[in-house]
């Protein structure tokens, strides 16, 4: 099953402008409000990534070299390839990398929101066959302002659901956490997010 996002705005041309636009912010060149989470993404030593869901490549230019990304939005790809990244479309993926090594680490930042739930453990499942028996899944999701602030979510995902998902899939739990603010300010801050992270068996 390729991530296929559930709301069609997610896969439009308006939509990877959207996020090009917000990334390029005059006021965010000034004040590098990514700062932050490249160091929680740097902490977890994640090694050669698969980004799934990468959109235009603002975390996949921080991870580790060899890393590689993937989107279902062919405006999103092409945004990531024009920084010079490695972002492909789930097919054309899936016919340069089947033969590629393992990967050690998945990330899904900020996707899994946008499906429903049975769409999100089996996007999960998918991509467990290109990582390394004991690589890492990452599940990054927005606590209850970022989730309200875009009409293309549709099923929200805290701390609890993240765990369960990852545990249905035989992954060890290895942490789970509010950031880069306390659980507390998650109703109000849109930036807060819910990070777990498992191992494969």
């Amino acid at each position: 099953m390729a991530f296929v996002p559930e709301a069609s705005d997610t896969g439009s041309r308006a939509y990877a402008e959207r996020l090009e636009r917000l990334s390029g912010a005059r006021w965010k060149r000034w004040l590098d409000v990514q700062a932050p989470y490249r160091w929680n993404l740097r902490r977890l030593r994640l090694g050669r990534t698969l980004d799934v869901g990468c959109g235009i490549g603002r975390n996949l230019a921080h991870l580790p070299p060899g890393s590689v990304g993937i989107d279902a939005n062919p405006h999103s790809v092409a945004a990531a390839r024009r920084r010079g990244l490695d972002a492909f479309e789930p097919d054309a993926f899936r016919s340069v990398g089947s033969g590629a090594a393992p990967f050690d680490a998945l990330l899904f930042a900020h996707v899994l929101e946008h499906l429903r739930p049975a769409a999100a453990e089996a996007l999960v499942a998918e991509h467990l066959a290109f990582l390394r028996p004991g690589g890492r899944v990452v599940l990054i999701t927005p606590q209850e302002a970022g989730f309200r602030s875009d009409p293309t979510h549709v099923s929200f995902l805290d701390l609890s659901a993240l765990r369960a998902l990852l545990a249905r899939l035989g992954c060890e739990i290895e942490r789970g956490y509010s950031f880069p603010l306390p659980r507390s300010l998650g109703h109000v801050f849109r930036h807060n997010e819910f990070v777990v992270v498992g191992r494969r068996a």
